[in-house]
């Protein structure tokens, strides 16, 4: 079951459903026993938070630094403690700036880390690959970049399925100018792709896939500044793929977290009607809340969401907290975030008591 956690194997096996009671008991102040508060970590600061789970210790990792990416461990999901950098840009690095949204996975007994970033004199990020022996690094460069198609892309993602299939999933990013309008729009945009990768990740293994772009209200599709879906994560639950994705942009009070559906792991995807999952929620004093990844409690009875939002709210930025909060899916398979929370939450189930 503990592989399930690095995302080898379905997350579903582990996920039961909840009620609406279950719901609202989390939202309540009144929580007996150990609790937490979000923002967790205390002073930690990053963008795109990722954690994994190697043998009952987690390991956060995030936009950091400007020349790579500081790790955290815990055993809680709560109190973090840091480890320094698990990547380091090297000399003969291809990527010399902007390195962003790390996220690890281990496959085949080695632990990688795909990343985006990109070169001096270079127009557009490209995505890269690192690997290491142990969670915490260092990781050494081993693709960049890393499944060039010629577009500039960030936010790499990978998803390996119940057959050990491996897909990537990115966002396509750019700008685009209609010089036809009066006045003329300038917007960026940002539209998730997929593809299944080689199966020694060297590099795509059939040809990227549109799997979602802002069309939905509530993502600003006829912004005149920004038109981005970004930041996508896939787990598997009851046999349906679902993927997690992040709309407008990052510094703005818009930004938020909405998911979609499918059969297979490359769609084609069906946004869900109750979007979003995550936003903006001024009575709670929470901003922007987005770009996520998955995990469990320590004894794997519970799924949690690890995010961002504005370290304050009152001036959206680039500064970022790091926030958990329970997932549960319901009877008809709709996925629920409860949250986001600022009040006092359970720890997670199984976690160490508090020394």
């Amino acid at each position: 079951m503990m592989g399930m956690l690095q995302f080898l194997v379905p997350l579903a096996l582990i996920v039961a459903t909840a009620c609406s009671a279950a719901h609202a008991a989390y939202e309540t102040q009144d929580v007996a026993g150990d609790t937490y508060t979000n923002p967790v970590g205390g002073e930690i600061r990053m963008g795109d938070p990722f954690v994994l789970l190697h043998e009952g210790a987690y390991y956060l990792y995030g936009t950091t630094a400007r020349d790579g990416f500081r790790c955290w461990r815990s055993p809680d999901l709560v109190h973090w403690t840091e480890l320094g950098y698990a990547y380091r840009r090297a000399e003969d690095s291809w990527g010399t700036g902007s390195f962003w949204a790390p996220e690890v996975f281990r496959y085949r007994g080695l632990f990688y880390m795909g990343f985006s970033c990109q070169r001096e004199k270079e127009e557009g990020f490209r995505l890269c690959l690192a690997v290491s022996e142990d969670p915490a690094g260092p990781f050494r460069d081993l693709h960049g970049p890393w499944c060039d198609i010629g577009w500039s892309c960030i936010d790499a993602h990978v998803f390996v399925d119940d057959d050990g299939t491996p897909y990537l999933y990115f966002a396509q990013v750019g700008v685009v100018e209609n010089a036809t309008a009066r006045p003329r729009q300038r917007y960026i945009y940002g539209k998730i792709h997929g593809l299944r990768l080689k199966e020694d990740l060297s590099g795509p293994a059939g040809e990227p896939v549109l799997c979602a772009e802002a069309d939905q209200e509530w993502e600003d599709p006829e912004s005149v500044r920004v038109r981005c879906n970004e930041g996508a994560f896939v787990l598997k639950h009851a046999g349906r793929y679902y993927m997690t994705y992040s709309a407008t942009h990052y510094a703005s009070p818009r930004y938020g977290i909405g998911y979609a559906t499918a059969e297979s792991p490359l769609g084609p995807w069906t946004k869900s009607d109750s979007n979003p999952l995550a936003r903006t929620d001024p009575e709670k004093g929470v901003s922007g809340p987005g770009h996520n990844s998955f995990t469990t409690s320590p004894d794997g009875r519970e799924v949690f969401m690890v995010y961002h939002a504005h370290a304050d709210p009152e001036h959206p930025s680039g500064n970022r907290t790091v926030n958990i909060d329970r997932v549960v899916f319901d009877e008809d398979g709709r996925m629920r975030l409860i949250g986001p929370t600022r009040t006092h939450q359970p720890m997670p189930s199984g976690a160490p008591e508090s020394p």
